[in-house]
Parts: C-alpha cells; sequence; structure tokens
C-alpha cells in the first residue's frame, strides 16, 4: 500500500541530496518519477533541483496556485512515483491534494524539506505532511557544539542571527545555519547585550 512520506530535517541535512538518490533509485528499476518543487525555490533556476554535493535533476515547478491532483491525472498518470523537493513550500490544499493521489492510485509520494521557519515556527506546507502523512521521519544534521540541529537560524550579510523578518527569504549556507536550540537563543543574549535586535 502507497503512503504519503514526509522527509524533513534542518537545513544542510541533506534532504535534497536524498530526494535526488531516491529518484535515482527509482529510475534504475526502470520506473517514471515525477520530481516537483515550489515555484518559489527558484535559486538554482526554474526548473534545477541541486544539492550542496553537487547532484541536480530537472524538475516540474509548480505554483501555489497549481492543482497537483489533477497535474498528476492530466499529465503524469504514468508515473511510478511522486518526489517533492522543498515541501515546505507547499500549500495545505496540495499536500491534500497529493495525499488524494496516494489514496486514488496507490503511488507513494516523499516529501522533503523543512519543518520549521528561522523562528521556528512550522511552515503551512509542513504543519499539514505532519498532520496526515502516514510516515514522517527525521533527517538529523548537527550543531557546530555537536548537539542535534533543529533550528534553521537565519544569518545576515555580517553573519549575525535575525530574529525578525518574513518567514521565506530564500538562501542556503550564505544565509542559514543549522543550530541546536540552545546555541540559538545565547546567540540572541549575546547579540542583545551588544545592542543588536535583529
Amino acid at each position: 500500500m502507497a503512503k504519503l512520506y514526509f522527509k524533513y530535517g534542518a537545513m544542510g541535512c541533506s534532504k535534497t541530496a536524498q530526494a535526488l538518490i531516491t529518484k535515482f533509485n527509482y529510475e534504475e528499476r526502470g520506473m517514471k518519477v515525477l520530481l516537483l518543487k515550489p515555484s518559489v525555490d527558484n535559486r538554482d533556476g526554474e526548473t534545477i533541483i541541486k544539492s550542496r554535493i553537487g547532484l541536480s535533476a530537472e524538475a516540474i515547478t509548480v505554483s501555489p496556485l497549481q492543482d497537483l491532483y489533477s497535474l498528476y491525472k492530466e499529465k503524469f498518470f504514468n508515473c511510478n512515483v511522486i518526489i517533492v523537493d522543498e515541501c515546505q513550500f507547499l500549500t495545505p490544499d496540495q499536500v491534500d491534494e497529493l495525499s488524494q493521489i496516494v489514496i486514488d492510485y496507490n503511488i507513494p509520494v516523499l516529501c522533503f524539506g523543512l519543518a520549521t521557519d528561522f523562528l521556528t515556527h512550522l511552515f503551512p506546507g509542513s504543519r499539514r505532511l505532519f498532520e496526515i502523512a502516514e510516515s514522517i521521519s527525521e533527517i538529523k544534521s548537527v550543531c557546530r557544539c555537536g548537539a542535534k540541529a533543529t533550528v534553521n537560524a537565519r544569518m545576515d550579510d555580517f553573519g549575525n542571527i535575525v530574529y525578525r523578518g518574513e518567514q521565506v527569504v530564500l538562501g542556503g549556507n550564505d544565509r542559514y545555519v543549522a543550530m541546536c536550540r540552545r546555541c540559538w537563543l545565547n546567540k540572541k543574549r549575546e547579540q542583545e547585550q551588544k545592542g543588536l535586535y535583529l
């Protein structure tokens, strides 16, 4: 029986690499993969998914208004699996549409992404995945102190941690660092003691 999978982790835990390796494994067995990415993630180009270790692949880009159930039914009904990178940027409705594909067509859907933003708040797409995914697994990463990283700390151009702003600001290692909550809060206190309220 197919499932809706949510594989999440902090920045830098190789979510995208695992998504692309999963794609390769299905294709190596002669299966057709529908690789999706939300249109908001245009860091590596409109249709490219690229990992930090250099793996990349062409993907179908979906806008927040795209009905994923209709997209699958009308154009990609012959695929064997759907893989979504940066799934936190999906809308809750799109997550429901992916779940309906699993139920109606017995096609596995694997979603890779962040759970929370730079303020530790759930993204809407991730919240919905936590609510309805049949399989949820964490891809772990480590803070510089050695503890488990759970926070996607956003940095400014001077290396300071930012604690205010829009939920979505695209970036990679240049803009985000995975930290444990203790280090993140300690850094906030240090900055506030210096008069930095970012």
